[in-house]
Parts: C-alpha cells; structure tokens; sequence
C-alpha cells in the first residue's frame, strides 16, 4: 500500500463540541472510511503497481477530502480511466479546491476548521 501524500493528512484532532459543525462532513468522511478500509485490505493483494504516483487509491482519498464524495468519485473514475497498460504514468497529483476551508486529522478525515 502506498503511503498517503503530506497534503492528505494533517494535525487536527476531532472534537466532541466539532459534531453539530461536523454533520455536513458525514458524506465525505464515510466515504474516506471505505477507502480506507479498501486501502488496509485489498490494496495490499495488488502490491506497488501503480504506474501514476499517487497512486489511484492514495488520488482517490485526496479528491474526497478536497472535493466531496460526489465530485470526488468524478475525479477518481476519470483518474481511473486514464489508468491503463499504455498509460505513460508519471506524477498526477489532484488539484486543490480553491476554497477548501476544513482541517485534516492525522489519519485524513476532514474536520471543521478551528476559530480558536
């Protein structure tokens, strides 16, 4: 399993006061506990071949947590697409939203932003 790039995880903690503020998050963040639990279980039967670095699973994770579930998704199928035996590969890292206004935990759930 590939390890997840720098900008998908960060130092924030989830807070017990964060839930209310963290409802419109609940999509997103189940959607990265699939990927996760994809990530710790059938990633690791494939091995290191991705030609793409990140690789599709690590590149799926970071257009969830930058973009939502359903853009996201969009964003992985067409990464998953480009993904074939004639590909050339190389770095193909996902665009950040220019407006991204929440925190990542250290495992990469995305939290609300802390005022204080």
């Amino acid at each position: 399993m590939s390890v997840l790039p720098a900008s998908a995880t960060g130092s924030a903690r989830f807070r017990v006061s964060d839930v209310v503020r963290s409802v419109p998050l609940a999509p997103r963040n189940a959607g990265l506990v699939l990927l996760h639990g994809y990530r710790a279980t059938i990633s690791h039967l494939y091995g290191d071949v991705c030609k793409y670095y990140p690789s599709c699973s690590a590149y799926a994770v970071t257009a969830v947590q930058q973009h939502g579930l359903v853009r996201g998704s969009g964003l992985t199928a067409a990464r998953l697409a480009r993904c074939h035996p004639w590909a050339a590969g190389g770095e193909d890292d996902v665009t950040p939203h220019p407006h991204f206004r929440y925190d990542l935990t250290r495992h990469g759930f995305v939290v609300p932003l802390r005022k204080d």
